[in-house]
């Protein structure tokens, strides 16, 4: 319970500290765009190439990691295919289906993990999946979905690697994977940027929220809320379903992957739609909802499981 609410309390006071911040006009009236553009180009890929080239990727090969793979094929799957019926368009569709299973496991799953599991080891396998597999392959499907470079298939097909998350995130696997230790003299200025990212995101998020509607209105009202199901409900309920019934996980495994798999869709994801222009509303409205909807699934979760 403390680790749920303390990972929830630090979220909001730095989103309400960039809601100030926009309501008054601090930072100019291009502040969020700077800090949006901070974070994805600089930060954020710095932030991901110390994590992961520091990471035990032998998590990689765990019961738990398959769960949250296919818990988080699940219900992206399932918006991908209410997107495509529906006509959300591809890049709109990517940023819904995001939202649908790409979890908080950063800022939010490192506190709870600590708190609420007593390891904050136990969300490394989320972590990686989502920096090493999902993030590279949605900001592709996102680079290839606006059309504006045209290029040769050969240029389309080297798109991760002109991409500064995706790239950020290859090299911090690369690292790891060759054993190699990386000077303190780089990767110090390099963990000093990357700590930016968090801080970052939340304050662009948070000048966000400034003269915006309330969520759950306009024409992104249904695929919000049908992110917001799949993220708070769905995911959730397919990972107990696979750990349980599939992998036979019982007592603290089985609530470690389904607390990482209940928590609320990650911040970062708005600094994507922001900087490819498509879904930013889906996306602030879903990161939004589901966190305030995770915290009671949370609190149940740990006390039926735990």
């Amino acid at each position: 319970m403390q680790g749920v609410l303390t990972g929830f309390a630090v979220i909001a006071v730095v989103i309400g500290v960039g809601y100030v911040l926009g309501l008054r006009g601090h930072l100019g009236p291009q502040g969020r765009e700077v800090l949006t553009k901070l974070a994805f180009h600089v930060a954020s890929p710095a932030l991901l190439f110390t994590t992961l080239a520091t990471a035990d990727l032998s998590v990689v090969f765990s019961a738990r990691l398959l769960v949250t793979a296919l818990s988080t094929v699940a219900v992206a799957g399932a918006f991908v295919a209410v997107g495509v019926v529906r006509g959300w368009g591809v890049g709109r569709t990517t940023i819904g289906a995001l939202c649908s299973g790409y979890v908080n496991a950063g800022n939010l799953g490192i506190p709870i993990a600590v708190y609420v599991l007593g390891d904050a080891s136990l969300v490394a396998p989320v972590l990686l999946f989502q920096l090493v597999l999902v993030t590279p392959v949605a900001v592709t499907i996102l680079d290839l979905s606006r059309g504006s470079d045209g290029g040769t298939l050969w240029r389309r097909l080297l798109t991760p690697l002109r991409n500064p998350i995706a790239l950020g995130s290859l090299a911090g696997v690369a690292v790891a994977a060759s054993g190699l230790r990386v000077p303190d003299a780089v990767m110090d200025p390099v963990t000093l940027i990357g700590n930016m990212s968090v801080p970052a995101v939340l304050l662009a998020f948070g000048i966000g929220l400034c003269g915006s509607t309330m969520p759950l209105r306009g024409v992104e009202r249904r695929p919000v809320l049908l992110a917001v199901a799949l993220k708070a409900v769905g995911q959730p309920a397919v990972a107990w379903a696979l750990a349980s019934g599939v992998f036979g996980l019982r007592g603290p495994q089985l609530l470690d992957v389904v607390v990482t798999s209940a928590l609320p869709a990650a911040q970062n994801l708005y600094t994507y739609a922001s900087t490819y222009g498509v879904g930013e509303r889906l996306a602030r409205d879903a990161i939004l909802v589901s966190t305030v909807v995770s915290v009671p699934v949370l609190v149940g979760v740990a006390a039926v499981l735990g």
